[in-house]
């Protein structure tokens, strides 16, 4: 195993290659797990907290709200450590508010644990990706994230669907008891297989912290890629938090039936990612990203306007649903992290990671809003938050020919003065 990997641009071995994006993906594994066993719990939440849907938005944002402002905090400093290191620290305190998540007894300490879990693992999630892109060949780095993002499938396919048996036979703490034990584990193999990550170090230390923030901040293409990623994470999570609310209250599916739409989610995403991510590195990622956004457009009107129906419907809608709108996140992640030098990738993505949460945050609590519960304890005006979906996809669409790798951006200074 390598002592040191190289810098961006540069190839560890295939076999150290191989793990690392093993231990990468289990541990983003259990970070969408502990993300996403929130949105499915809501009808347990609202019956066992007699909360309504705003409240139960703000379950779903304080984890997103909280990673936000902790990600701003880390990127002053995130790009001065050692990758493993700061990893192995981020995770370890991801495993405490996870078990603290466990332990709540009431509505408001459940929202405190959350916001305390979100503060590690909204970063955590950050320096996944910046892992990737310096450890990884720009021409293969779509493959890569096709694998390390299906953690996202695995975790539909096994973590929530077991994890809301759990829930259903047992209680809802059960999910999270299991999930902190997990992280444990996983956070012991992480320490062992990983190997130093310090290739970025070299520059880190020519610049106080808050001068390479806004070094990043600063930058026009930075700044466009922040937006896009904002966009892009509003679109779809003022849909998801509310699907599985709807799907009881609206559809007629049962609280035992909702695993069935989370395994068959994840199980056609867990190959329709990698292969978009191959897709993507063949055929160009901007253009991947603009046919799988404006498939999106499709399931979102479907499910955000289904009536009820049989269960084979429901799950096909929500699968096609999920299969597009992961497949928009594999080319953008990919032509994203390509806008920024490896020397500021950590403090980018940390910064991106706070962009992307506070914009889930406010899709989450604005959707909750939104949505309103009638008499008859039927759910309301989804249609609208799908319609509002569909746009924010299309404006995705817009903004994704604007954004430029560092060389692109050299290239284009470099030829003005010709112009002139």
């Amino acid at each position: 195993m390598l002592k040191d990997a190289p810098a961006s641009g540069e190839s560890p071995k295939s076999l150290d290659e191989r793990l690392l994006l093993f231990v990468l993906a289990a541990i983003q594994f259990t970070a969408v797990v502990d993300f996403l066993i929130i949105l499915p719990l809501g009808p347990q939440y609202m019956r066992v907290f007699n909360i309504n849907p705003a409240q139960f938005g703000v379950i779903v944002s304080s984890y997103a709200i909280s990673a936000g402002i902790s990600g701003i905090a880390a990127g002053f400093f995130l790009d001065r450590f050692d990758r493993k290191r700061a990893l192995l620290g981020l995770y370890l305190g991801f495993t405490v508010g996870t078990l603290f998540c466990a332990l709540a007894p009431t509505y408001h300490l459940l929202v405190a644990a959350r916001a305390l879990a979100g503060a590690f693992g909204g970063v955590v999630g950050a320096l996944i990706l910046a892992i990737v892109g310096d450890v990884i060949p720009e021409q293969r780095r779509g493959a890569a994230m096709g694998l390390v993002m299906s953690s996202f499938s695995v975790a539909s396919i096994c973590g929530v669907p077991i994890g809301l048996m759990l829930a259903s036979n047992i209680n809802w703490h059960v999910p999270f008891f299991v999930l902190a034990g997990l992280s444990l584990m996983i956070l012991v193999a992480a320490a062992w297989v990983m190997p130093s990550l310090r290739g970025h170090l070299a520059r880190a230390h020519d610049e106080h912290p808050v001068a390479r923030t806004l070094a990043v901040l600063g930058h026009a293409d930075h700044q466009m890629a922040f937006v896009f990623m904002a966009l892009l994470t509003f679109t779809g999570f003022v849909v998801f938090p509310n699907i599985a609310n709807y799907m009881v209250m609206n559809v007629g599916l049962t609280e035992k039936q909702l695993p069935l739409i989370y395994l068959s989610g994840g199980l056609c995403t867990v190959f329709s990612m990698n292969w978009i991510g191959r897709w993507a590195d063949r055929s160009g990622k901007l253009r991947v990203f603009v046919l799988m956004s404006l498939a999106a457009t499709i399931p979102i009107v479907a499910v955000t306007n289904l009536p009820r129906a049989p269960l084979y419907v429901a799950i096909a809608t929500s699968t096609l649903l999920m299969i597009c709108m992961s497949g928009r996140m594999v080319p953008a992640m990919s032509m994203m992290t390509a806008t920024i030098e490896a020397r500021y990738r950590g403090g980018f993505m940390s910064i991106n990671s706070s962009v992307q949460q506070f914009a889930a945050g406010l899709a989450a609590y604005l959707s909750g809003l939104i949505m309103v519960r009638a008499p008859s304890g039927e759910l309301t005006h989804f249609p609208a938050i799908g319609a509002l979906s569909v746009v924010c996809a299309l404006a995705c669409i817009y903004l994704a020919k604007f954004l430029k790798s560092p060389e692109q951006s050299a290239a284009t200074v470099n030829a003005l003065p010709a112009e002139g």
